[in-house]
């Protein structure tokens, strides 16, 4: 007797597809296709993909921000969100917060998820400042106990790391055995540029994309790539918006660097154009890396057409718009410079690539599934328990239905923003169907069950497993 038995849907996976039966059990795939009569539950999926639960491994929830600064989106708002768009995983960041130890800051992060989460979550760790007792104590303790991945950036004044201490970072994963992933854009170039902006007056939410031109990205990629070729380490370079830094990851992958390259559906949807609208509207569109222009919308595209890029992420980052703590009534108020980066987008991410991307025939659908879900599993040490159809994997499963034709407004997809970049847009295809460990969470679209997700301790990325058990110095 299975616990529910999914019938005639065509099963996609980063390498086959094929119609067969799934037979699940105590919330694991247990069989596929061949002979299956009896289940508690029947679901009919004639017409409709068959697909691994997404899994989202760029996601802000519940992050502490400056004073005045407020992000919307908790862990059950978030995950809840998520699960509407497809998805059964979703990987937030933990913040260190300066002068307190890391693993007290995530024992707080964890009470913040604990019983809250729709989906299964996992923690990457963000790095913002180092300590002889962080790289030789707390980050190889927390790799051992699951935590194996963390955040570097090169922007954000009191958030970035020196070069120097990049390397650091970098070397701790090396002997650790975690992966590095890399915010690329250049600071002091940025800070410079603003204050030419300011001094001329050119204060309004448009200046946010020149300021932060596809310039400083490109060095800042380079440079990453450069300090991860010093210590030998693969390396995420994350929500790369423009060709000029696409074309450093392939560089570096010509010259043997293992790299991983991640977009997000804004620089496949938006526009730098999209800031330059009246009465501070522009700032709903504010996140960093800018949306950049037409031409490297196109090159993304491209991108995840030709494996320059291995992930498709949200990195949502949800601030309310009309609210004194977020878009509209920043702190200061005066400039670009104090609008809450980031946008909202954690359900959007799975229909904009399923609609503009297998739909319209820019890949198929398991490049489709590689993209949302398969390379985040592999790349993040959780294959083959997510991200894949196989015996005794989670019954992480959406059903999308090709054939569903909606118009998105905000209120479909039930975060704790007040609004959506992606407003108005026509999709075709939905996940109107998704089960999370073999229970169906979402039924027609509509959320039917109560917040059951768990914290998931990872293994080792297989790209830093290799360079881990090498225990040899690095050369370059």
């Amino acid at each position: 007797m299975f616990d529910i038995i999914i019938r005639n849907g065509t099963i996609a996976t980063a390498s086959d597809v094929f119609i067969a039966d799934i037979g699940l059990r105590d919330g694991a795939i247990v069989q596929i296709g061949g002979e299956m009569t009896e289940a508690r539950q029947m679901i009919d999926a004639t017409g409709k993909y068959v697909l691994p639960g997404g899994i989202d491994s760029h996601v802000h929830l519940s992050q502490p921000q400056p004073p005045g600064i407020e992000m919307c989106d908790d862990f059950e708002s978030g995950t809840r969100s998520a699960l509407i768009g497809g998805n059964t995983t979703v990987m937030p960041f933990c913040l260190q917060e300066k002068g307190r130890p890391l693993r007290e800051v995530l024992a707080e992060y964890h009470a913040l998820a604990e019983g809250r989460c729709h989906t299964d979550v996992s923690f990457h760790l963000i790095i913002s400042e180092i300590t002889p007792q962080l790289l030789g104590q707390e980050l190889p303790a927390l790799v051992e106990d699951g935590y194996t991945s963390f955040k570097v950036f090169m922007t954000y004044e009191g958030l970035r790391l020196r070069d120097d201490e990049i390397l650091e970072t970098m070397d701790c994963a090396r002997r650790s055995g975690a992966l590095v992933m890399v915010h690329c854009e250049n600071e002091d170039a940025i800070r410079y540029l603003i204050g030419r902006h300011e001094m001329a007056g050119d204060v309004a939410p448009k200046a946010h994309a020149t300021t932060r031109p596809t310039l400083v990205e490109r060095e800042a990629a380079h440079r990453a790539l450069s300090l991860a070729q010093v210590v030998d380490v693969p390396i995420v370079i994350v929500h790369v918006s423009n060709r000029e830094a696409m074309d450093e990851i392939r560089r570096a992958r010509e010259r043997g660097q293992k790299v991983i390259g991640e977009t997000c559906p804004q620089y496949l949807m938006l526009t730098a154009d999209d800031l330059d609208r009246d009465n501070w509207e522009g700032a709903r569109y504010v996140c960093s890396p800018p949306p950049r222009d037409k031409a490297s919308q196109e090159a993304c595209w491209e991108g995840l057409e030709q494996g320059v890029f291995d992930i498709y992420s949200s990195d949502h980052c949800p601030f309310r718009f009309n609210d004194d703590k977020g878009k509209l009534n920043p702190p200061g108020k005066t400039s670009f410079r104090h609008i809450p980066n980031g946008i909202p987008g954690i359900a959007m991410r799975l229909p904009i690539l399923f609609s503009e991307g297998v739909m319209k025939g820019r890949i198929d659908i398991s490049r489709f599934v590689a993209l949302s879900s398969t390379n985040h599993a592999k790349t993040y040490g959780l294959y083959p328990r997510k991200g894949s159809i196989t015996i005794g994997a989670d019954a992480d499963l959406s059903i999308w239905d090709p054939a569903v034709q909606r118009r998105i407004t905000h209120d479909d997809l039930q975060d704790g923003c007040d609004y959506t970049p992606y407003e108005g847009l026509e999709v075709q295809g939905w996940p109107t169907t998704v089960l999370l460990r073999g229970e169906v969470v979402v039924d027609d679209g509509q959320l039917v069950s109560s917040r059951r997700g768990v914290h998931l301790a990872r293994d080792r990325s297989p790209l830093a497993t290799k360079v881990f058990n090498d225990k040899t110095q690095p050369s370059i």
